[in-house]
């Protein structure tokens, strides 16, 4: 690339979804309404935890800093997202697109480790339920979201330093609703070679590492579950599992997809597809799915709209 095609940044251009101005309504739309879901679905949840004396478990514990994450990780995109879909200057700053990339990197990375510390709790919860509060004590609950909270910022940081040392650029345009790594990187000058090897690293190895728990914490859950006699001991087992199960397979499929497989080739309208469930969808539907399949949630949220509408 040539010297002079190269430039100091100052702010970008996110392209985002669509530039036929017919859809701009409909997506504003359809993207406040998920919006508004993701809000209600993610803060009323951790509302019907903290209240609920029935969910004052470990399990709920974690779901409700999930959700939080998942609040976060929405927030971080989706209102600036409505606000270029509804403006023709779609700029952002470049010290704007490096935050929103940084809050983002660390809700995501947050939601991975709590997914694999969820199915650690899963198992000791199936395969050792005399001690699982116990095991699962206060403290433990504490470190391990902390070590969710701490990883993430940490392997966040790493990436934006991996962005920031890249000095010029060859365009401002980035072809994305969002400020994301691989769309950044590809707009460098310079080579970045390294910087994306390094990303494919970290990305590969936080999920290998994640998914080894996780597979490894359900393949004794199997076992435990096939061991017990009563079909309904059974179907209660695996009930419990299948929310988690669900969520764990929709994340982690979009961020294996996105992220760890070579730069080269990948075609922008899939990623951007990709980008909108791992950013918009799943935060959206994580609550729902806990609490649509969740008999515990379901009969605390009637005990607490009755307590409210009979007192």
């Amino acid at each position: 690339m040539g010297q002079e095609n190269c430039t100091i940044v100052t702010e970008f251009i996110l392209l985002g979804l669509s530039d036929v101005p017919e859809l701009r309504v409909f997506l504003s739309l359809l993207f406040l309404l998920i919006y508004g879901v993701t809000f209600l679905a993610n803060l009323g949840m951790i509302a019907l935890i903290w209240v609920s004396s029935r969910l004052h478990t470990p399990m709920y514990f974690f779901l409700s800093h999930l959700c939080f994450v998942d609040f976060c990780c929405s927030t971080t995109i989706l209102p600036k997202m409505l606000y270029n879909i509804l403006n023709k200057e779609r700029t952002i700053s470049f010290l704007g697109c490096m935050v929103q990339f940084y809050l983002f990197c660390t809700f995501a990375m947050t939601d991975i480790f709590l997914l694999a510390v969820m199915a650690y709790d899963r198992f000791l919860a199936i395969c050792n339920p005399l001690l699982y509060m116990v095991s699962m004590s206060q403290n433990l609950r504490m470190v391990l979201v902390s070590g969710c909270y701490l990883c993430a910022t940490v392997c966040s940081l790493i990436c934006l330093s991996l962005v920031l040392e890249i000095p010029s650029y060859r365009s401002n345009v980035i072809n994305q609703f969002f400020c994301d790594l691989p769309p950044l990187l590809s707009l460098a000058c310079s080579d970045v070679t390294m910087n994306e090897l390094m990303v494919f690293i970290m990305a590969t190895s936080n999920e290998v590492m994640t998914i080894v728990i996780i597979l490894t914490s359900y393949l004794f859950i199997v076992i435990t579950i096939l061991r017990i006699r009563s079909t309904e001991g059974r179907r209660k087992a695996f009930s419990t599992c299948a929310s988690h199960l669900t969520a764990i397979i929709v994340f982690h499929g979009t961020v294996l997809f996105t992220y760890c497989r070579p730069g080269s080739g990948n075609s922008v309208d899939t990623d951007k597809v990709a980008s909108v469930f791992y950013t918009v969808v799943i935060p959206m539907l994580n609550p729902l799915i806990y609490s649509l399949r969740n008999k515990d949630v379901k009969e605390a949220l009637r005990k607490v709209l009755s307590s409210k509408i009979f007192s």
